[in-house]
């Protein structure tokens, strides 16, 4: 039998995805940077971003940093509805510095 998950497991999953999300971000944001690095060094140019004006890693990048802002909006709302005790701890999930 499987136990009911409560309000506060389900804002410390969907907190816990939002920071993966950020972390993934970070690295995305540190691969444009080496691979930006590489290219030059190399004297080649990407050629993705040649033809459709992005970069893959570039769209990837846009993506996680929406589904950041994505599980921000579902933490913000699901404070709709709060004790004050849950409340208070998606306050402070949602401040948490971001990437």
């Amino acid at each position: 039998m499987t136990t009911m998950p409560t309000r506060r497991d389900i804002l410390d999953q969907t907190a816990a995805r939002r920071d993966e999300a950020r972390s993934l971000l970070e690295a995305l944001r540190d691969a444009k940077r080496v691979s930006e690095e590489n290219l030059a060094t190399l004297g080649r140019r990407d050629l993705v971003k040649d033809v459709t004006g992005r970069s893959s890693i570039d769209t990837a990048i846009e993506r996680t940093r929406g589904l950041v802002e994505s599980f921000n909006r579902v933490l913000t709302d699901l404070s709709a509805n709060l004790d004050d005790e849950d409340a208070a701890l998606l306050a402070e999930l949602i401040d948490s510095p971001a990437s």
